[in-house]
């Protein structure tokens, strides 16, 4: 399938070539869904962390003799039951990260290319280089009517970089680094034309 290569100034650079197998598939949500599940996850830090019983401060005593008080038997202080006895079960530093198949993940990542095609949110440029300066990429961007966009690169242009960086919802990317969560949590997609052939290159 062909489509328009658009300028940073919203003019016609000429056409490019889009792969049918990775933006003409029929979105997979489940897939889509698993993947973000597994980026998130990847992402949690894990720090939480509460004392149990054999951790928190207190006396190691046992409070009363085992017979003969007619109370129930206790053998610490720090039981969970007492006051600032320790936690039982609680959350401990542990990785929240699983596995998944790397098919999966590709799958994943081709589906989402595929939604932004489908949906009209799919933009192909020719270039981002050029604009330093943050006022001149804002009324670029929004002369193009952008608010929330994921500029796809081969390699991350220092001068783009430096001026979107301050411009909320507006994201860059290296075409290694292009994963399913950013593309669907920003409006559109916008991928240059060395990023769509790094694209190619990845999942071929």
């Amino acid at each position: 399938m062909e489509i328009e290569i658009k300028t940073l100034e919203n003019g016609n650079a000429g056409t490019a070539e889009l792969p049918e197998a990775l933006f003409g598939t029929t979105p997979r949500n489940d897939i889509m869904a698993r993947v973000v599940a597994w980026q998130q996850a990847k992402r949690r830090a894990g720090t939480h962390k509460v004392k149990g019983m054999g951790e928190v401060r207190g006396t190691t005593k046992k409070p009363y003799k085992q017979k003969g008080t007619g109370n129930a038997r206790q053998g610490s202080l720090r039981a969970p039951q007492y006051r600032g006895g320790g936690a039982v079960h609680g959350p401990v530093v542990r990785s929240h990260a699983f596995d998944l198949p790397k098919k999966v993940r590709r799958l994943g990542l081709i589906s989402a290319l595929s939604q932004k095609q489908a949906d009209g949110k799919l933009v192909v440029l020719d270039t981002v280089s050029g604009p330093t300066k943050t006022k001149d990429l804002q009324a670029k961007l929004h002369a193009l009517g952008w608010k929330s966009a994921l500029v796809v690169d081969r390699d991350i242009d220092v001068g783009f970089a430096l001026a979107s960086r301050n411009i909320v919802g507006i994201d860059l990317l290296p075409t290694v680094g292009a994963n399913v969560y950013d593309i669907l949590r920003h409006d559109v997609l916008a991928i240059t034309t060395a990023g769509l052939e790094g694209l190619k290159e990845r999942l071929a």
